[in-house]
C-alpha cells in the first residue's frame, strides 16, 4: 500500500499536470489541516484516491506542504553542518534585465514579484549577486526538490568512485546488484542508467494505470529488481534515451550496495557537512525507516541548493581543497549521451557548457561554468511542468547567464 502512495508522489517529480480539479473539496489552509488531509497514512487509508493524492494539492496547499514534507511523509534527517559556511554578498541590481517569455516582455524585477517564485539566489564569482524570497518564505525555509535529487544521487555515484567503492561508470550494474544476473538489465552499465539509456523496455505513460511507472515507479530494493528482472531489451545499452523513473531508484540501489550504507549519511559525510550547509535537510524514504528514494525529494533551503551548485561548479572539490568527486567527473556527467544531447548523468544540458538540476513545480539549481555562475530557485508553479512560470524561470535564468557571460571581465 505504501508503495502505491509513493508512486503517486514520485510521479509528481516527472508528470506534466495541466491543472487541478479542486472544486469538489475544501482547501486546507493551515499546516495542521494540510497534515490531516495529505499525511501518508490518510492517503493510504483513502486507497490513493485522486482527491487525496499530493499531485492534486491546490496552489495554496502546496505552498504549505512543500515547506513541510517531513511533517507529511517519512524522511531521513540530514543535519546542518557543524561549521556552516558564510556566503559573501556583493549585490548587483539585475532588476532591469529584460527577457521575453509567454509572448510577453519581462524584467528580472517583475519576475521577482511572481507569486509562483518562492526563493531565488544568484551566486557569481563566489559572491551572492541577487537574493529574493516571497513574503511567506525565507533563507531558512526548506522546500522539496523533487527530481533535483537525481543530480545529487549522480554526484554521490561519483563520490563512491573516488572512494573506491565503485570501479567506474562503465561497470555493469550486476557487479553491485548480483540479483540482476541473468537478466537483460544485467547487461546495462552504471553509465547507461545514469543517462536513462539502459535500452530496456519501460512505459512512462502517467495516464495509463497499467504502465510501468504507475505500477513500479516508486519501487526500491528487491521489489524494484524483481520487477526489472523481467523487462526485455529494445535497444543496445547507451544508444536510446527513454525517461525512466525506476532507473533513478536503481541508481540509488547501486549506490547503497556499493558503499554498504544508506545514501543520506553518505551525502552528509561527503558533501553536506564539509560544504558548510547552513540548515537541516531531509530526504524522502520509500517507507517509514526505509530507503531513500534515489530520484526524488531532498528538502533543503535555496541557499543550500546553491551550495550544491557550488560543489558541482568546483568539480567536486571542497573549499578546503579535498577532492570528493573524480577529476573531470562533472565534465563527464554533463557530456551528452549517444541517446540524447540534452541529458547527461542525471543532469539536463543547455549547450555551451551550461547544465541544470531540475524538479517539477520550478525547483532548480543551474550552473554556467563559463560565467562562474550558480542560480538556485524554489518554486510553486501553476502546474508540475510546462507552465507559464517554468517558461519565465527558464528565460530569466538564460538572461542572467548571458548577462554574466558578457560582463564577467568587469566583475
Amino acid at each position: 500500500m505504501f508503495l502505491r502512495f509513493l508512486a503517486l508522489l514520485t510521479m509528481a517529480s516527472t508528470i506534466i499536470v495541466a491543472g487541478f480539479a479542486q472544486g469538489e473539496i475544501s482547501e486546507a489552509r493551515t499546516l495542521e489541516e494540510v497534515i490531516d488531509k495529505y499525511r501518508a497514512g490518510r492517503v493510504l487509508d483513502s486507497g490513493g484516491e485522486v482527491q487525496s493524492s499530493p499531485l492534486f494539492m491546490t496552489l495554496g496547499e502546496r505552498r504549505i506542504a512543500f515547506a513541510h514534507f517531513d511533517a507529511l511523509y517519512p524522511t531521513q534527517l540530514i543535519p546542518a553542518s557543524t561549521v556552516p559556511s558564510a556566503l559573501t554578498e556583493e549585490l548587483i541590481d539585475l532588476t532591469g534585465l529584460e527577457f521575453s517569455a509567454n509572448g510577453k516582455a519581462h524584467t528580472v524585477g517583475s519576475f521577482l514579484q511572481s507569486e509562483h517564485l518562492m526563493g531565488l539566489v544568484v551566486i557569481q564569482g563566489g559572491k551572492v549577486r541577487l537574493e529574493h524570497y516571497a513574503p511567506d518564505h525565507s533563507p531558512d525555509a526548506r522546500w522539496v526538490s523533487f527530481s533535483v535529487t537525481k543530480s545529487v544521487t549522480s554526484m554521490l555515484i561519483g563520490a563512491a568512485i573516488q572512494d573506491g567503492y565503485i570501479g567506474s561508470a562503465d561497470d555493469p550494474i550486476v557487479k553491485y546488484l548480483p540479483r540482476l544476473a541473468g537478466s537483460e538489465y544485467g547487461q546495462s552499465r552504471i553509465r547507461d542508467i545514469l543517462q536513462m539509456a539502459s535500452g530496456m523496455e519501460w512505459n512512462e505513460d502517467y495516464e495509463d494505470p497499467a504502465s510501468d511507472v504507475a505500477i513500479a515507479g516508486a519501487y526500491n530494493g528487491i521489489a524494484l529488481t524483481d520487477y526489472l528482472y523481467a523487462k526485455q531489451r529494445v535497444a543496445p545499452p547507451g544508444t536510446r534515451f527513454n525517461y525512466n523513473t525506476a532507473e533513478s531508484n536503481l541508481v540509488g540501489e547501486v549506490l547503497r550496495s556499493a558503499i554498504g550504507m544508506n545514501a543520506a549519511p553518505y551525502l552528509n559525510e561527503k558533501i553536506w557537512q564539509p560544504m558548510g550547509m547552513s540548515s537541516d535537510a531531509t530526504w524522502l524514504l520509500s517507507a517509514p525507516n526505509g530507503r531513500e528514494t534515489g530520484g526524488c525529494c531532498i528538502s533543503a533551503t535555496v541557499r543550500d541548493y546553491a551550495r550544491l551548485g557550488m560543489f558541482a561548479l568546483a568539480d567536486g572539490v571542497l573549499p578546503n581543497g579535498t577532492r570528493v568527486l573524480p577529476e573531470g567527473w562533472i565534465a563527464a556527467s554533463t557530456t551528452p549521451s549517444d541517446g540524447y544531447d540534452g541529458y547527461g548523468f542525471k543532469w539536463w544540458l543547455y549547450g555551451q557548457g551550461r547544465f541544470r538540476a531540475r524538479g517539477v513545480f520550478g525547483q532548480t539549481f543551474f550552473i554556467d561554468p563559463a560565467a562562474d555562475l550558480i542560480i538556485a530557485a524554489h518554486g510553486n508553479a501553476q502546474s508540475a511542468s510546462g507552465s507559464d512560470h517554468h517558461r519565465e524561470l527558464d528565460a530569466a535564468i538564460t538572461a542572467m547567464s548571458n548577462y554574466f557571460r558578457g560582463n564577467r571581465r568587469e566583475q
